[in-house]
């Protein structure tokens, strides 16, 4: 096909009704991998889908983290206040009496919160390359699929069980372990940023309780009728709270490891799904 051709070549979405043999075009590999395409702003309200899967793994990945320690890997919140009490309580009783040791929890706790905030740093490259670009977001979800691809690896290797029967004594303690909450953290604070970045009703993708707030605020929460504002924060609780039953119910059949396997999969495949989102209709191909 001739260079003039493909540059003539509307966009779904560009037109009311493209015609089928216009979208076989469009979705032809030359152009999905062209730089053009890849290089173009999705459409963050036709980006409904992706974003919710970001919100099944935000629940598919805690389930995983918090059934051995205990502690979240994205709602870095609880984690913050537990450094905090942990602090506190270094003044906690009469000198020479109080415990001055560092606890396991609080060890993974700020484990969780360093990498983290790693992972949301590494978002800041899609700054550079366009936060809303099919690019970045192809390669930045690819990365967190590297992330949880390595913590199945370290955590199928540290030998240790998927579940933990009380507080005070998780699952998970050995080195290895701790590198497995470094990559299901940085994971997150990676799909974080990205999910910020794409400014949609999704919000980050990991922390709800906003979410939850403004569904409550919303002056159409109880009109019948289609509501975006409120459909897309509603879409993503769900997908969480799914996310959430759907990691533990492949945990407790094939163990953390391979439920981490089985998110490095979907995630895979939310990477590959970015590509196809449509590009915003203000755009047009140059």
């Amino acid at each position: 096909m001739a260079a003039a051709d493909k540059e003539s070549l509307p966009r779904p979405g560009a037109s009311p009704a493209p015609t089928a043999q216009e979208y076989a075009l469009w979705m032809s590999p030359a152009s999905i991998f062209s730089r053009q395409h890849l290089m173009q702003d999705v459409e963050g309200e036709r980006a409904t889908l992706p974003l919710a899967a970001y919100c099944f793994m935000t629940g598919f990945i805690d389930s995983i983290c918090f059934s051995a320690i205990f502690v979240w890997c994205a709602f870095q919140t609880g984690n913050t206040v537990q450094l905090a009490l942990a602090l506190a309580r270094l003044f906690q009783g009469p000198p020479g009496q109080r415990d001055t040791s560092f606890h396991l929890a609080d060890k993974q706790a700020l484990t969780s919160v360093l990498t983290f905030v790693f992972g949301a740093f590494l978002g800041r490259i899609g700054d550079r390359m366009g936060a809303k670009t099919r690019a970045w977001l192809f390669l930045g979800t690819f990365i967190q699929t590297l992330f949880t691809m390595s913590a199945a690896v370290t955590v199928w290797k540290s030998g240790q069980p998927s579940t933990a029967d009380a507080r005070s004594d998780p699952a998970w303690s050995n080195a290895l372990t701790y590198v497995t909450i470094g990559f299901m953290s940085a994971s997150m604070g990676l799909q974080g940023i990205m999910g910020k970045r794409v400014n949609t009703q999704f919000a980050t993708t990991i922390v709800l309780t906003t979410v939850w707030c403004e569904l409550m605020a919303d002056p159409k929460l109880f009109q019948l009728r289609r509501v975006v504002s409120r459909d897309h924060k509603v879409i993503g609780i769900v997908a969480l709270f799914i996310g959430g039953f759907a990691g533990r119910a492949i945990l407790d059949k094939i163990g953390s490891a391979g439920a981490l396997g089985v998110g490095t999969g979907i995630r895979l495949l939310i990477s590959v799904w970015w590509l196809f989102v449509p590009g915003k209709q203000t755009q047009t191909m140059k």
